[in-house]
């Protein structure tokens, strides 16, 4: 059994794979390195494989499966007691992995989280010091979910700037693939019900902005209405964490998002300007 585990779903992610490999294995740290190729029809699988590395292992489903069940996959088929999910595209940073398994030496912290970046297809940086307003330092469940709710996933920052222990994702059943937006924070928000969460400070993962990844491709609309139900169910499940305030402070935010993009859809069409819905 392995200390640490970093899964990595991936599918058609032959553009960005190499870079993300290669900043996971520079990490000087003991760990195993699980790769499920979701039936890419590129040549994903023939780059996992490339990499003569002990440490990497590398599975293939024989028909794509909706991404939550590719992801509690890939999280079944690894063996420690610490995952690290990174998606296809994203970057760890150097010393990422020690920081967060120092961290999580204590036993009363469930997750921890540090702050990213933001690279272009590229892998230039476009920002940095980004995510986790007001969650620095260790918190508790009830901080964690109300901040989540107001503020949404995108503020917490890419999935794989978390670690977490692998008892806790089993207790609570992984990944709810329902809800793919705010999948990676809806769980995180519930494996924090056993233990604190903690904030870290660093800039430790990057998030890839590109023309090619789900959060581009999925439109705004799918994102607005995912997040609406994520912040009720959330309330319903947790009204000991997220009370109904927080749950209305969140969809005030989303139907202000919601008139925003109308205004700018309004402006494109009389402007003939498509360019400014992008």
């Amino acid at each position: 059994m392995k200390n640490l585990s970093v899964c990595v779903p991936a599918f058609d992610s032959g553009r960005t794979l190499e870079a993300t490999m290669r900043s996971i294995l520079a990490q000087d740290t003991e760990m195993e390195i699980v790769v499920l190729d979701n039936a890419s029809t590129d040549d994903t699988g023939e780059i996992a494989k490339s990499f003569d590395d002990p440490r990497v292992r590398v599975h293939r489903n024989d028909e794509t499966l909706p991404i939550g069940e590719n992801w509690n996959k890939a999280v079944s088929l690894s063996t420690g007691r610490f995952v690290k999910v990174v998606c296809a595209d994203d970057i760890l940073l150097p010393g990422a992995l020690d920081r967060q398994l120092e961290v999580l030496g204590d036993n009363g912290i469930a997750i921890c989280s540090s702050r990213f970046q933001v690279i272009d297809e590229d892998g230039n940086i476009e920002e940095s010091g980004l995510g986790l307003p007001d969650l620095l330092g260790p918190k508790d469940a009830r901080a964690l979910m109300r901040v989540i709710v107001r503020r949404g996933p995108a503020d917490f920052g890419p999935t794989a700037a978390a670690t977490f222990r692998r008892k806790d994702f089993d207790r609570v059943g992984g990944f709810r693939g329902d809800l793919v937006f705010p999948m990676d924070v809806d769980l995180f928000a519930r494996v924090s019900a056993f233990g604190v969460f903690f904030g870290m400070a660093e800039v430790l993962a990057a998030w890839r902005n590109s023309s090619f990844n789900l959060c581009s491709n999925t439109s705004t609309v799918s994102k607005l209405t995912e997040m609406l139900r994520f912040h009720h169910r959330l309330g319903s499940e947790y009204p000991q964490y997220v009370g109904r305030g927080a749950v209305l402070g969140g969809d005030w935010r989303l139907a202000r998002a919601a008139a925003e993009r109308v205004r700018v859809r309004t402006v494109a069409t009389a402007l003939r300007r498509p360019d400014l819905l992008h």
